[in-house]
């Protein structure tokens, strides 16, 4: 069990994060000195290789990984688990004496928080935004929670190629395909669910990431996007009558998971749940 830590989190344009507070208030309350660090790619200059190679020398204890680093860290890691190695894709890196070994926290947390927020909600047929890390582990969790037919829609087709193919193999070739954006009125019009796992919403990438005349009643929508809490795509789902989640949830299940790893101490995730819902509204 740590004594204190030193933590970093590695992605694109996340000068408004709200992880550093988050891990940082619940350390506090486990009486552990933390500090959390912004290792912005854009302000820094610098790649995730070389992050992650400066953060190793500086006695980091460990980072979270976020867009659009979570596959390319990969290569500059010593081990993955088995989550993150099935995935290709790792938002958690602990320093394990001279090892760098990669994990995945989204997966689990966005299932936690889809149970949590969407009690009941059918999974027979979903279409999912984005193939990329973060699209991974979401489209690995909602098979995990039975989805019958997960259609992957990517703005590279190759992209969204690739991860159905591996999600076939995993879960079997009548549970995975892939679309086109053409394809999406078709598919959403008999669709129980929209999970959008692009950055699309986030506030550096504003906006909507698809026509919000596609959006009917029957639709759940979820979104991984948490900052803002009320993205445009909910903000127009519930205005249709959709039963929607946020990406609260989602970030605050993953960081309790990435904090269990880093410090050896059992965060208390409602508490957290609590503090991000005050941040997020200040």
């Amino acid at each position: 069990m740590k004594s204190s830590c030193l933590i970093g989190l590695i992605g694109s344009g996340i000068t408004t994060s709200l992880s550093p507070a988050l891990h940082e208030s619940e350390a506090l309350h486990h009486g552990l000195p933390y500090v959390y660090r912004l290792l912005d790619t854009d302000v820094l200059g610098e790649d995730v290789g070389r992050l992650v190679a400066t953060a190793r020398a500086m006695g980091y204890d460990g980072l979270n990984i976020t867009h659009p680093c979570k596959q390319a860290v990969i290569a500059h890691l010593d081990e993955l688990s088995d989550d993150a190695a099935r995935l290709g894709a790792v938002n958690t890196v602990v320093f394990d004496g001279a090892r760098a070994v990669g994990h995945n926290t989204d997966w689990t947390g966005f299932a936690e928080s889809f149970a949590r927020g969407l009690p009941g909600a059918p999974v027979r047929r979903v279409v999912q935004l984005g193939a990329g890390g973060a699209g991974a582990a979401i489209a690995h969790a909602l098979l995990t929670l039975g989805a019958d037919r997960l259609t992957v829609v990517d703005v590279e087709p190759e992209r969204a190629a690739a991860l159905a193919d591996e999600l076939a193999v995993r879960f079997g070739a009548e549970r995975a395909g892939r679309g086109t954006r053409d394809d999406l009125p078709g598919l959403l019009a008999e669709a129980d669910g929209l999970a959008n796992a692009t950055p699309v919403g986030m506030a550096h990438h504003p906006g909507m990431p698809l026509a919000a005349e596609l959006l009917h009643p029957e639709l759940w929508v979820a979104d991984i996007v948490y900052r803002p809490l009320e993205t445009e795509l909910l903000r127009q789902a519930r205005a249709r009558g959709c039963r929607t989640l946020d990406g609260g949830g989602m970030a605050v299940f993953q960081a309790a998971h990435a904090f269990r790893l880093f410090t050896g101490r059992t965060p208390d995730a409602e508490r957290m749940l609590k503090h991000l819902k005050e941040l997020a509204h200040a």
